[in-house]
């Protein structure tokens, strides 16, 4: 997983940056709040990102807000960095758009389970906006097949919108993830069976 790390200070990132290397994350790194900012707006950003609150140009929390403003679906999770330890602060950081907050200095097994908790919740974002989009490729199939269907009251073929007419089955195979197998009818079966047997009496 790409994660971001956004630390002006040189000692503290060059830390963040060894202990996720060593966790086998991508890492990607700005040192200021507008190098992170442009970074979280590009076409494959980072999916997770460690936030300094201090920073030259914009603060955390001020790169929390805008992410959130901006892409507020999407699933960046977001890890705020203190040394501020009131109460407050942490309430106005959360409310800033952090998902998490960690104290400086921190501590590196403490930074690997919240790292951890971060990468669970941002699979499951995933998963449940693949989901969402299955749910909305079906609903659209399912709307393809409303409406008025033009169908031949004698052969019951069906015509589609290029003005061919197909078998009942092709047209819904080609507009929906569906397979037919062919069979009887108990009723057409003794219909077969009728007729077969006055052509044979006949």
């Amino acid at each position: 997983m790409k994660i971001l790390i956004a630390e002006d200070d040189p000692i503290s990132r060059c830390l963040l940056e060894a202990s996720l290397a060593k966790w086998q994350y991508e890492v990607v790194v700005a040192t200021d709040g507008a190098q992170a900012w442009q970074k979280l707006q590009a076409d494959d950003p980072p999916e997770l990102a460690i936030l300094d609150w201090m920073m030259p140009e914009l603060d955390g929390p001020t790169v929390c807000r805008q992410l959130r403003a901006l892409k507020p679906r999407e699933a960046t999770y977001v890890i705020l960095l203190t040394a501020r330890t009131e109460k407050a602060d942490i309430v106005a950081g959360l409310e800033a758009g952090a998902d998490d907050y960690l104290t400086k200095p921190f501590n590196r097994d403490e930074l690997k389970a919240r790292l951890g908790v971060g990468v669970r919740l941002v699979g499951l974002q995933r998963d449940l906006a693949e989901r969402v989009r299955q749910l909305e490729e079906a609903l659209a199939q399912v709307k393809q097949l409303s409406g008025l269907l033009p169908i031949c009251a004698w052969c019951k073929k069906v015509r589609n919108d290029q003005n061919f007419w197909l078998q009942v089955e092709d047209y819904l195979a080609s507009h929906g993830d569906l397979r037919f197998t062919h069979a009887v009818c108990p009723e057409c079966l003794a219909q077969m069976a009728a007729k077969l047997k006055a052509e044979k009496g006949g």
